[in-house]
């Protein structure tokens, strides 16, 4: 396990969009330094319903640990690989209100910057625009500043945050390292808690998880890991200064030691492997290994669990001939576009099997009977998302940024409008309130076509599943593969 001081610190390549800096926007960003949430209470509902439109769309099986009980705020804090999926998938299993932190320009935008903004967003300017010039450090402080007490006042009055430690989205499979930003506004939190006698905030780790990140309708998982108590650390003076409004930074010292205690915690919910393919090399292990026990792994969770205690096992071995074919498999299926679960029950290259070609012509089928709505209805924003992820600046992340954004705005921006103008085709009038019910159930029965499109392409995606694991069997690659299968198996009975 790496620690925070050996821990990557690459300053995040700036965007185009980074590199743009609003100062007049950023000015305007509603804040709040009593305690009550900066944000439309309408407004976050709102939101969280087209996350739940976006998480359907993109995820085709989403798992999430239940929600740990807590009377004060809570900070979450998670790794940061899957652009604007990261914050979501934990902000939609919240019951608190949420206040967020994030980088200037995604507060500042012509579209997303406006919803931000009414979210209550806090705008961040880094290090790294400091440093590139976007900005000065005079204003960066004041803009900051602002922002952290503005989250420390709130969680200090029992809502919550989602905070990316690294302060940017990268690609690794380990932990970068830290920020200070989220440890100053935690002790910040506690310490304006503490003066205004409410329940102390705790920080809460999280574990995100993917089949593979990057990937269009693959798995999702969302593990609460150990929560973190916040020291008291301010004097008297400063806990009055901080709530009535005035910024004053914590002790370095306290600083530096709750970002260790976090990045200690954080560290094993994160891959924590020198690179992916070993992390695909250790997950295609424990598939092998609960296959030869006879309790398959179903569930991304159980994976993630099996793949854990796979890499403390390893941590003897690693290097070994066992992990280095493993790794050597995995990369193998991973070229093919195919997964550790193409591997059978008997840790063989699964076939094509008549389930496979039924959910071939099923797939299809679905998809043919309900593309007349769901296509009109969502591909103008799919479009727009796919152009946007091959040509973008953002990273690989960006993929499903952008399938997310899809996802969310096109029941607001497109279902109403389709609705509508089926309903003047139908009537030959004017649209009137009395139209609201039929058109409501028209949302709705767009909505559940574009849900069975999805699975139709779900069903589809089997079956072509299936033709890639053959084309591979067929191949030098897919003998090299089996020769490894049956070596790793082989050495996999050994340690029983």
């Amino acid at each position: 396990m790496t620690d925070q001081e050996n821990a990557p610190e690459v300053l995040p390549e700036l965007s185009a969009s980074a590199t743009r800096l609003n100062r007049a926007k950023l000015e305007k960003v509603p804040w709040n330094h009593s305690g009550k949430h900066p944000g439309s209470r309408f407004f976050g509902g709102l939101l969280n319903l087209m996350f739940e439109f976006g998480n359907v769309a993109i995820f085709r099986r989403s798992e999430n640990d239940p929600l740990p009980p807590v009377d004060g705020g809570v900070i979450y804090v998670a790794t940061h690989i899957n652009g604007l999926v990261d914050p979501m998938v934990i902000m939609r299993i919240q019951k608190k209100r949420v206040i967020s932190l994030g980088r200037h320009d995604l507060i500042t935008r012509p579209f997303i910057g406006w919803w931000s903004r009414r979210f209550g967003a806090q705008p961040v300017l880094r290090r790294a625009e400091i440093e590139a010039g976007v900005v000065d450090a005079e204003f960066a402080k004041h803009i900051n500043e602002r922002g952290m007490l503005t989250a420390a006042s709130c969680l200090a009055s029992g809502h919550s945050a989602v905070i990316m430690p690294e302060g940017k989205s990268h690609q690794a499979s380990r932990l970068h390292a830290l920020r200070t930003g989220s440890p100053r506004a935690a002790l910040a939190a506690a310490a304006i808690a503490e003066e205004r006698n409410l329940p102390p905030p705790v920080i809460q780790t999280v574990g995100l998880h993917w089949k593979t990140h990057y990937w269009f309708r693959t798995d999702s998982y969302v593990e609460f890991g150990e929560a973190i108590e916040i020291p008291s650390v301010y004097s008297a003076d400063d806990r009055t200064l901080l709530a009535s409004g005035t910024w004053v930074e914590p002790p370095r010292e306290d600083t530096i030691n709750l970002r260790q205690k976090m990045f200690d915690t954080l560290s094993p919910l994160t891959p924590d492997t020198p690179d992916w393919p070993t992390y695909r090399g250790q997950k295609l292990i424990a598939n092998m290994e609960a296959n030869k026990s006879e309790t398959p792994l179903h569930k991304l969770s159980e994976e993630v669990h099996r793949t854990r205690e796979v890499r403390v096992n390893m941590g003897d071995i690693e290097g070994s001939q066992l992990l280095n074919e493993a790794t050597e498999a995995a990369e193998i299926l991973h070229q093919n576009n195919l997964y550790a679960d193409a591997i059978s029950p008997s840790n063989k290259l699964r076939g094509m099997s008549n389930k496979d070609r039924l959910r071939g012509i099923l797939g299809t089928l679905l998809m043919i009977v309900t593309s007349p709505i769901a296509i009109p209805a969502n591909i103008v924003l799919s479009s727009v998302a796919k152009y946007m992820a091959e040509r973008g600046d953002e990273g690989i992340d960006s993929r499903t940024t952008y399938f997310l954004l899809a996802g969310m705005f096109s029941p607001l921006l497109f279902w109403p409008p389709l609705v509508i103008i089926s309903l003047l085709l139908l009537q030959g009038t004017a649209v009137s309130p009395s139209d609201i019910i039929p058109g409501l159930i028209g949302i709705f029965i767009i909505m559940d076509l574009t849900y069975i499109f999805l699975r139709g392409y779900d069903f589809w995606n089997d079956f072509s599943t299936a033709r890639r694991r053959v084309k591979l069997s067929r191949s030098d690659d897919g003998e090299r593969l089996d020769s490894l299968l049956k070596s790793i198996n082989i050495q996999l009975g050994a340690l029983k």
